[in-house]
């Protein structure tokens, strides 16, 4: 496994599922992604309060969020799918 020195979180969202689809999105875009929550290890989803973290290496974060941008469908907003800036149910 690669080892980051700079991560910078790129989107909140709702759950480790969401979470881990885009982590699984960015990888295969060839960024290095992972998830942070504070869940007990998935075993207390409800302590996702606060959401869950997508992170990516600070010096892949404009083309991460380009990838994201670019796999929107029209319906949602292109710039960060789960943003919490950008919600509407803020």
């Amino acid at each position: 496994m690669e080892i980051v020195d700079d991560v910078v979180v790129l989107t909140v969202v709702s759950s480790r599922s969401e979470a881990d689809l885009l982590v699984g999105l960015l990888r295969s875009g060839g960024l290095w992604a992972a998830v942070s929550a504070d869940d007990a290890g998935g075993q207390e989803p409800q302590l996702q309060l606060q959401g869950v973290r997508v992170l990516v290496a600070a010096s892949e974060e404009a083309p991460a969020r380009q990838l994201l941008a670019a796999t929107a469908t029209p319906d949602e907003d292109p710039d960060l799918p789960g943003d919490p800036e950008r919600s509407p149910h803020r």
